[in-house]
């Protein structure tokens, strides 16, 4: 009896505490509601009703029931989904009353009966973040007809697109833009978001975009990308579609675009082609980063940069329009990518083919404050540059088994480039006259490049085990022939000419560069949680750099070459290097540290002299990323990483730069490394039912022992600079912002959103032998509305108030402080008979400042009609007027170090022209023709 009393007491104890535990309960059963089908895999979900996190998810069984205990109390809303159906909400509540709620059955409706019924239970959330990719639902936003994917960007929460094409997301430039997952064309992100069409798009992924290394791994190297991957529709997969476009105006501006593409299956087809003279088309904004105004011959792994592009090397056109001149671009390019084998093996090929050709002209204004005194320049350039480029490229993957991949990587490209500048310019110190002459340089380059690499994963039976194998070469040249003419007058204390230079000099320059690079990684889980990634590898340089100057004779093409301006130099690298990173990953927690060292022993001969320079470093890269994830939609990340800084070519070279002869540069062999610091912070978080955004970011770095620059003036306006390094000092940098934003659809679905960003930097330099410090800050608060209403009116605006900050220790009374302003408003209204009115125009101001005594504004305002013809509104005809007030001036402020400039660039102004549009689509089965 004592026992059986005993037993019952624990009994009745452990009956308690599992009650206790269970907590409150939800549960119900999910149906059509027409045919009362039960509705099994629904997903079901429970949120906070306060700020919509997520509290508990589960699946609903075959018969459609689903219950979620260990609930606690308070108010909640279950958001329940199934494919192809109307996601159902309802707000809930559970207290010490209502311990367990039934909400009994669960009607659900399918999408395609709902335009049919009155009641609508359930909206399509907007955005959406898994893990590090924020997803936006296509769906949730209006899609024009024909409109582009660039018409969808422009709507999403945090991101912008300017006139150019150019993306920006999280105060991030966007580099990339994927189409499901895979390059398309590569290099030209506007080849993606001006041509595929927005009503084919699924979903719009954002998010930073790993290394090959850290993808495979896990484990965050580091390197990342801001990229954006457009999901395309299921039904949108099989078909071909593409446009037709030409345009035509009394100015002679024109353009025209021909685009086609074939998806069937696993397989995509396209070719393009393009030409114009308005400044729309063009060979990409991206090409001028990735491959650089000019050959890039880069050592990695932190070795010494040879950069070609000096200003020894003349002036090299890198094939890009930014506003500046008269324009003339003609573009072409085939894609084709394919998956085949149940997708074990895939294939991405593409080749572009591109002339640019851009006139024009430039006049520059500067001030600069040196010691005591106020140097003021006037430089007026002429300028015709053309280029004409292909590249092919191509990669290829293969799953070689369950837990074998290989990658192989090849490009290359072929570059002929063409300049011919021709500059007058004028030097004044304290308003006197000291100098003024003409210069004429004129350059043919020849370029080639070569990449090409093999990349190995394996995964063990261990999971977390894995061993990858990166090699790599890459192959470059650049070859170019030029000629300086140049006449300076010098001027006396009597405003007389006191003396000529003359200058007729020939410049041949050839550089090389062959870079073998190989690194091994291994990672190893300690733990479930704790995970060590370890690699190691070597690199090969060869490099050569041969630069002839030499002086000419009138009516010869040969001359002697000039020493002192000539050099032909072999440079051999060897690298190796290693490093560790180690992983902690728990729930919600992520964090990693480690370093990478590299042994740098680098090797340059000089073949004019014999002289050898042996040089070795030692190079850290230390790093560690935090990041918790508050719940599936709010995240906080934290990162660190240090690099260390070789000095370039350009500064490190004892061969003196006459290209430009006012302003000589001279190397400095004793530079040492620098080492840079930098600090990454992004919040974000996002509430599903009321699609609600807010976010935050910033980065800060900073330099130990800098590179600057030692600037000496002498009396006639000449300069001659050196670089030095700064112990003791370090320059800083930064930028940062937030933002808020979310729909209000009690004031007509509304978009809002408001921001700030801050960007500024801190920098030294020396001026005839004293030190500078520079200040540069801006301060930016912006606004964003955004209204659209299917077929009726869609308008856009963005804009607010900026205030600038420069100054410089040695002038703290001649800054560049001031208010500025700036406005974008895009908008498109409907009126009946299928015409569409609106305008993608801009305002910009700047108030007159201490260097800069005008107040400076601008509006450039381009209206347009559209008239849709056939039943899909697939033809328009477009009549564009651009720039209607004849204001665009090419005007352009900067502040930097002691130096305040201004520039004018003639550019293209006041056109019309007539618009020619013709979209084609043909899909699968089931899908509308048009």
């Amino acid at each position: 009896m004592k026992h059986a009393i005993l037993l019952g007491f624990f009994v009745f104890i452990f009956y308690g505490a599992a009650t206790a535990q269970a907590g409150y309960t939800v549960k119900g059963v999910i149906a059509d509601s027409v045919e009362h089908v039960k509705l099994g895999t629904s997903s079901v979900a429970v949120l906070q009703a306060k700020d919509s996190i997520l509290v508990k998810f589960t699946y609903a069984t075959g018969d459609g029931s689903f219950s979620m205990s260990g609930l606690k109390k308070g108010k909640f809303i279950l958001l329940v989904s199934y494919p192809d159906y109307a996601d159902y909400t309802e707000e809930f509540s559970l207290d010490s009353l209502n311990q367990v709620r039934d909400l009994g059955n669960i009607s659900m409706a399918l999408k395609s009966r709902l335009l049919q019924e009155v009641i609508v239970k359930g909206t399509a959330s907007q955005m959406k973040i898994k893990g590090d990719t924020t997803e936006f639902n296509a769906k949730a936003f209006v899609i024009q007809p024909n409109a582009k994917v660039e018409d969808l960007l422009k709507q999403l929460p945090g991101i912008t697109v300017d006139k150019d094409g150019k993306i920006t997301a999280e105060g991030q430039a966007v580099n990339k833009v994927l189409v499901d997952g895979e390059e398309f064309f590569g290099d030209d992100p506007t080849l993606v978001t001006r041509n595929i069409r927005a009503d084919m798009v699924d979903k719009i992924q954002l998010y930073d975009k790993k290394s090959d290394q850290a993808a495979f791994t896990g484990v965050d190297d580091g390197k990342t990308q801001k990229t954006i991957n457009v999901k395309l529709r299921a039904d949108k997969k099989q078909g071909v579609f593409g446009k037709l476009q030409a345009g035509d105006g009394p100015e002679g501006v024109y353009q025209g675009e021909a685009l086609f593409n074939a998806f069937k299956n696993k397989e995509k087809f396209s070719v393009f082609g393009t030409i114009g003279n308005n400044g729309k088309v063009g060979l990409g904004f991206e090409d001028e980063q990735k491959y650089g105004t000019g050959d890039q011959l880069d050592f990695t792994d932190n070795g010494i940069n040879i950069n070609t592009q000096s200003s020894d090397d003349l002036d090299v056109f890198g094939g890009i329009y930014s506003g500046q001149g008269f324009p003339l671009a003609q573009t072409a390019g085939v894609h084709y990518d394919a998956k085949w084998d149940d997708d074990k093996k895939s294939v991405n090929a593409n080749y572009k083919l591109g002339f640019i050709s851009i006139d024009g002209t430039t006049n520059v204004l500067s001030q600069n404050n040196i010691p005591d005194s106020i140097f003021n320049s006037r430089s007026n350039q002429n300028y015709h540059n053309t280029m004409f480029r292909q590249k092919l490229s191509t990669v290829y993957e293969t799953r070689l088994d369950t837990s074998s991949n290989l990658k192989i990587s090849i490009d290359g490209t072929l570059k002929h480039i063409i300049t011919d500048n021709n500059y007058t310019s004028s030097d004044s110190l304290n308003n006197a006259l000291v100098n003024s002459g003409t210069r004429q340089l004129n350059n043919t380059v020849d370029q080639r490049a070569f990449n090409g690499s093999a990349f190995y994963t394996h995964k063990f039976h261990k999971p977390g085990r894995t061993l990858s194998l990166l090699v790599s070469e890459s192959y470059s040249q650049s070859q170019a022939n030029g000629s300086l003419k140049s006449n300076i007058d010098f001027y006396n204390a009597q405003q007389q000419v006191d003396s000529t230079q003359n200058i007729n000099e020939s410049k041949t320059n050839n550089l090389q560069s062959n870079l073998f690079n190989t690194n091994l990684t291994y990672s190893e889980p300690f733990t479930r949680e704790l995970e060590l990634v370890f690699n190691y590898g070597i690199g090969v340089n060869h490099a050569s750099a041969d630069r002839i100057t030499a002086s000419l004779v009138p009516g010869s093409t040969f001359g002697l070459p000039i020493a002192d301006l000539s050099s032909d130099y072999t440079f051999n690298q060897f690298l190796n290097h290693a490093g560790a990173i180690l992983n902690y990953k728990k729930g919600k927690l992520t964090f990693n540290f480690g370093t990478r060292v590299t042994d740098d022993q680098f090797h340059q001969i000089d073949d004019f002299t014999g002289n050898l320079n042996d040089r070795t470093f030692v190079d850290w890269a230390p790093q560690a990323r935090f990041q918790y994830r508050f719940s599936p939609q709010k995240s906080f990340t934290f990162s660190y990483n240090g690099t260390t800084t070789q000095p370039t070519l350009e500064q490190l070279q004892p061969v003196t730069s006459n290209s430009d002869p006012l302003n000589i540069i001279v190397g400095n062999p004793q530079l040492t490394p620098s080492f840079t610091n930098t600090f990454n912070m992004n919040y974000r978080s996002y509430k599903v039912l009321t699609d609600q955004f807010f976010g935050f970011y910033g980065n800060y770095s900073f330099v130990d022992n800098p590179i600057v620059n030692h600037i000496n003036y002498n009396s006639v306006g000449q300069s001659v600079s050196q670089y030095f390094n700064l112990p003791g000092h370090a320059t800083t940098s930064f930028y940062g912002g937030g933002n808020f934003g979310r729909k209000f659809q009690n004031l007509g679905g509304i978009n809002a959103a408001i921001g700030f960003n801050i960007n500024g930097n801190t920098s030294y330099n020396y001026t005839n032998d004293l030190l500078n410090m520079s200040k540069n800050y801006v301060l930016n608060p912006l606004i964003n509305l955004g209204m659209f209403k299917m077929k009726k009116i869609e308008l856009g605006f963005q804009g607010g108030p900026t205030y600038t900050i420069s100054e410089s220790s040695l002038q703290p009374n001649v800054n560049n402080n001031g208010w500025g302003a700036r406005a974008d408003l895009n908008g498109t209204i409907y009126l009946p008979g299928k015409f569409q009115v609106g305008t993608y125009s801009n305002y910009q101001y700047n108030a007159a400042t201490a260097s800069f005594h005008q107040n400076f504004s601008q509006v450039i305002f381009n209206p347009f009609i559209i008239k849709t013809f056939l039943k899909n509104d697939n033809l328009s005809a477009e009549l564009w007027v651009n720039d209607v007030f004849n204001q665009n001036s090419g005007f352009s402020r900067v502040a930097q170090a002691n130096l305040i400039t201004q520039t004018t660039n003639n550019t293209l102004k006041r056109y019309f022209m007539l618009t020619i549009n013709y979209d084609f689509t043909k899909m699968a089965a089931g899908v509308s023709k048009q």
